[in-house]
């Protein structure tokens, strides 16, 4: 994982943690967790307080994920909201902390200035061992906390400053006066300083979990559909009167899933074109040929005049496989007709030609699921599947391997938002 991390991708855009006070804090978030204090004197975070050092350190990259259920965090500043998140076993995380940062910002500016906020984002179960614990989260409660109890102290301030409003003769009590006096030094005047967050309770709605090898949940008005592999306990028999199960198996029925609930973008000359996605999916399948054919190829040359002179020389497995011939075919018939008649693809190619509807809502998880259809697409799947990216990323040889860091780099780092917006028709939400 060298060659990721030295191109910053992986652990790519946390925040270093030096100051002492800021260590000091973080350690004593590491108490409240049960947790043993770091002893670095330096480390980086991504928006949840999570430690790719610090998980070295305890040995536990689920530190702040245990049990992969009631996720913890740590939130030392403010700008741990523009930061990704890079450990996680549900897809929603981020989005969840980002509702919470933005509902809640007044008070954890103020916070932050002398404390820091730690907690957990807890569902409605303690572990998953089924489906049925999955299906039923419905909301989380942020349970927050602070290093210094800077929240406590202003919870009993606000209550010691409402009994002295609802007392008369609470203003001869020296000892309660005294105490706010105390209390007001360290949280300051909170009639202005709003330190106790507003919002913690959120909806839980579609997402991806990693349990079971993988779940897709995608909810709609009357029914919840699950996405996952058919041996996950609970598969068709949790709420079978409330729940669609579909084996990731089956890409007939994902993809008519996906069609009927308005989730995808079909095949269209005005979208494909512009965009260029169907050929670098073409380009990638080709790519990953290569890969496939000779491992040790150096791909650092590998431009369109190259491809084309290594396709003439390997036609037949570029036949066998069909997928790169596939998508030269299906783009000119878009050149010619403008459309593509889906029911006569194969269900296997059909996500070869699709990517999320840009602006539906679940547009992210929409398409994560694409590229894990379309695992050559190796782009994709780093933008929206990079669990699954890494793992197959293990898989390639080491000329690959570099090949693919460097086209990335060289590719979607440098603009990450054209890209998007070229390729997926995504907007300003960044949740790579």
């Amino acid at each position: 994982m060298n060659r990721l991390l030295e191109a910053e991708l992986i652990y790519g855009r946390l925040l270093p943690v030096e100051e002492p006070h800021l260590i000091a804090r973080y350690n004593k978030a590491l108490a409240g967790f049960g947790l043993q204090p770091t002893a670095l004197t330096a480390f980086d975070i991504d928006m949840t307080g999570f430690s790719p050092q610090i998980a070295d350190e305890l040995g536990d990259r689920d530190y702040l994920d245990p049990n992969r259920v009631n996720r913890r965090f740590v939130i030392m500043t403010p700008e741990q909201v523009n930061l990704p998140v890079v450990h996680t076993s549900f897809s929603n995380t981020a989005g969840l902390m980002h509702e919470f940062f933005e509902a809640n910002a007044r008070s954890i500016n103020a916070v932050t200035i002398k404390d820091a906020i730690y907690g957990e984002i807890e569902d409605s179960v303690a572990t998953v061992e089924s489906l049925e614990d999955l299906l039923s989260i419905n909301e989380v409660r942020f349970r927050v906390l602070s290093a210094e109890d800077l929240l406590g102290k202003a919870a009993e301030l606000r209550q010691l400053a409402d009994r002295l409003q609802s007392d008369p003769d609470a203003w001869r009590d020296d000892v309660l006066l005294n105490r706010m006096v105390d209390l007001a030094k360290l949280t300051g005047d909170i009639r202005q300083n709003v330190l106790v967050p507003d919002k913690l309770v959120f909806r839980h709605d579609a997402f991806w979990a990693n349990h079971f090898g993988g779940v897709y949940v995608f909810v709609d008005e009357k029914v919840t559909t699950v996405i996952c592999d058919p041996t996950a306990p609970g598969f068709r028999r949790s709420r079978p009167w409330q729940v669609s199960y579909i084996s990731i198996k089956d890409p007939a029925q994902i993809f008519d899933f996906l069609a009927r609930t308005g989730r995808i973008e079909l095949p269209r000359a005005g979208w494909v074109e512009a965009s260029g996605l169907l050929r670098l999916r073409a380009e990638m399948v080709m790519l990953s040929l290569v890969n496939q054919a000779d491992p040790a190829a150096d791909l650092a040359k590998a431009d369109a005049v190259w491809l084309q002179t290594w396709a003439h020389r390997n036609g037949e497995l570029i036949a066998r496989d069909g997928a790169y011939g596939f998508l030269q075919e299906m783009i000119r018939m878009l050149a010619s007709t403008g459309n593509i008649k889906m029911s006569e693809v194969p269900a296997e190619r059909r996500f070869l030609l699709i990517r999320a509807l840009p602006d539906h809502p679940d547009q992210w998880l929409t398409n994560r699921l694409i590229s894990q259809m379309v695992p050559a697409d190796f782009v994709s799947r780093f933008i929206f599947d990079k669990q699954g990216f890494y793992a197959a990323y293990e898989r390639y040889s080491e000329s690959f391997r570099e090949f693919v860091v460097t086209r990335l780099t060289t590719t979607y780092l440098k603009d990450k938002k054209a890209f998007r917006g070229r390729f997926y028709g995504i907007g300003d939400d960044d949740h790579a």
